[in-house]
């Protein structure tokens, strides 16, 4: 398809993921968590908890509801977003997902629906039957496009269902997590002719710049760095050139941290946020996939690249 034309000087709708870390006993280390929900408030981001970056797939569904307590009590009345997952439940779909929905709204967030098996195994049509039928709770509520280089239950549905889904009205955006512009930019284009309100976030980490095109953006990356992307935004929305300058320095670590295996990543987030003094420890979930140590130079490298573009932007 041909390139879409940037968009500069337009509005940027950040969401961060926040990385749940873990301390030297491998429990998880609620301290810093609630110090990253805040530092993500901060910053002007919107904290997303229980995805992929939190670890939801591997924690306990008692550990699933602590994340969800402990952002909703640092959000006070400001705005988060949390994973509505029900992976390896049985039910029907529609039900579980109304359950978590549930859940999260009581706690003043606005649910995301994590992607699960059963649904990967529908059609598309039962899908969006899924879909319509968590809607009837009403919104808002936000779909998810999973690859599943991710996890082994994403899906990356076609463009006639992501049409279908623009008509449902409780649903007010959709995170798309395929790792391809060109995709990302289909739906862009049967965003803008169907429904422009509705906010497509970005999810490629290796593309970070889909901003730029129009997708606003939902990024495991973002928890790395969140003052960072909050500066770039600004940047942006005020036709700043500087904003390619903390882009392209974000970019190189999102190339080295979403490599293969790509659910590395969590690992070289808690690598870099240590090496920033923002956690104390740099220990993974004990089930997930880690990163060698000889990744810390490099990280290093990246974070005085963008120190300086900071700097010089600020």
């Amino acid at each position: 398809m041909p390139i879409p034309p940037l968009r500069p000087g337009r509005r940027i709708d950040g969401i961060a993921a926040v990385l749940l870390p873990f301390g030297a006993d491998d429990r998880p280390d609620w301290p810093s968590y609630r110090a990253l929900v805040e530092r993500t408030h901060s910053a002007g981001l919107v904290p997303a908890v229980n995805m992929d970056t939190g670890y939801v797939n591997l924690l306990s569904r008692g550990e699933r509801e602590r994340v969800l307590a402990e952002a909703s009590e640092v959000a006070g009345r400001r705005a988060f977003v949390a994973g509505a997952y029900i992976e390896g439940e049985a039910g029907e779909p529609a039900a579980l997902y109304r359950r978590e929905v549930d859940a999260i709204r009581a706690r003043g967030g606005i649910p995301i629906l994590f992607q699960c098996s059963a649904l990967a195994r529908a059609s598309e049509a039962e899908l969006l039957v899924v879909y319509r039928r968590v809607a009837e709770a009403g919104g808002p509520l936000i779909a998810f496009e999973l690859s599943p280089v991710f996890a082994p239950f994403g899906r990356i549905p076609s463009p006639e269902f992501f049409r279908g889904l623009l008509d449902v009205p409780a649903f007010v955006g959709l995170k798309h997590s395929s790792l391809d512009r060109e995709r990302e930019w289909e739906r862009l284009a049967l965003r803008d002719r169907h429904r422009p309100g509705f906010k497509l976030f970005t999810g490629n980490d290796l593309a970070i710049d889909m901003v730029f095109y129009g997708s606003d953006y939902l990024l495991g990356l973002a928890g790395f760095a969140v003052e960072a992307f909050a500066a770039r935004d600004r940047l942006w929305a005020a036709e700043d050139a500087r904003a390619f300058a903390v882009n392209d320095a974000l970019q190189a670590l999102g190339a080295l941290a979403f490599r293969a295996p790509v659910p590395a990543y969590k690992h070289s987030a808690a690598q870099f946020l240590r090496l920033r003094g923002v956690i104390p420890h740099d220990r993974p979930h004990p089930r997930a996939a880690r990163r060698p140590e000889s990744d810390l130079p490099l990280l290093a490298e990246i974070h005085d690249r963008l120190e300086r573009c900071l700097a010089a932007a600020a």
